[in-house]
């Protein structure tokens, strides 16, 4: 086997599952799809010792789109002692005519752009940052909740 100083990784990232990507560092290496995994921490852990025995030494860079799964999976891969990045949904670059979206080509879309250097990482909030403003947020819903039902009182009495 080839010696490998980089991997690159692209995650399509869901409530139940992953679909993932990969690609060599090579010049001239393609983009793999490597399949389908389960949105846990045991999964996503397996899926990194995969890749570390398969291709020891190398570092590994993951990328995944920002969206409802949160930053677990960042802080789970930087603390196996791996790059990961978080993208904007709309900060990547679309090809005009690319109408067809499948999970499979965003993983390999997202693989393919990580090598290429096409893409720009957006800032993961440390946990209590984000607790913050979650809180914050929990306070904005709650204050608008009470108007909702101040108003819909008003408008019985």
């Amino acid at each position: 086997m080839n010696k490998h100083s980089m991997i690159f990784i692209g995650l399509d990232t869901h409530k139940e599952f992953h679909e993932v990507a990969y690609c060599e560092e090579q010049r001239g290496a393609s983009a793999v799809h490597y399949g389908r995994i389960l949105s846990s921490k045991v999964s996503v852990k397996k899926l990194i010792r995969q890749f570390e025995s398969k291709y020891p030494g190398a570092t590994i860079h993951v990328v995944y789109e920002a969206g409802p799964c949160g930053y677990w999976i960042y802080r789970l891969i930087t603390s196996l002692g791996h790059c990961c990045y978080v993208v904007a949904p709309s900060l990547i670059p679309k090809k005009p005519g690319e109408r067809i979206k499948t999970d499979r080509r965003d993983a390999l879309k997202l693989v393919k752009l990580l090598k290429s250097e096409d893409l720009a990482p957006i800032y993961v909030p440390e946990p209590e940052d984000e607790a913050v403003r979650d809180l914050s947020r929990a306070r904005e819903a709650a204050m608008k909740d009470l108007k909702e039902a101040k108003y819909l009182h008003d408008k019985r009495v």
